[in-house]
């Protein structure tokens, strides 16, 4: 069955700064439950997405510091050397099949209260914390 030429603009490369995806179909960063808990599991998860034709494959949120720390829930982070390396299971997967690989940085301000890196929170501004649990930003 022939595709309606009305989507063809879909299966086009299209520049993203210095790089080129080969098509448009962008995979949006989501949350999948393993985290950097599961870095194979991730990687193989990616990697498929980016083997069925998906041409950018996205993290789901990327901590960026153990100061926005989202126990009990499971993300990747990027907070050292190991989750640069365990990130990199995923880059290589998404790379192998000629794709792009997308991470979500995020800083969750005081969204969050840091129960495993049991930091002080941070936001830019000193309101309660914005869940279950009773802190103070400063």
């Amino acid at each position: 069955m022939a595709r309606d030429s009305r989507y063809d603009i879909l299966f086009e490369p299209v520049r993203i700064g210095p790089v080129t995806a080969r098509n448009r179909f962008y995979q949006v960063p989501h949350c999948n439950g393993m985290g950097y808990t599961m870095p194979n599991s991730v990687a193989a998860m990616r990697g498929m997405k980016a083997e069925g034709g998906w041409a950018v494959v996205a993290t789901e949120e990327c901590d960026i510091h153990a100061s926005t720390d989202v126990l009990p829930y499971r993300e990747a982070r990027l907070w050292d050397r190991e989750d640069q390396r365990r990130l990199g299971l995923m880059v290589d997967a998404v790379h192998a099949h000629d794709a792009l690989a997308a991470v979500e940085l995020t800083h969750s301000g005081h969204a969050v209260s840091n129960r495993y890196s049991r930091l002080p929170v941070m936001a830019v501004s000193d309101l309660p914390v914005a869940s279950f649990d009773p802190v103070q930003a400063y």
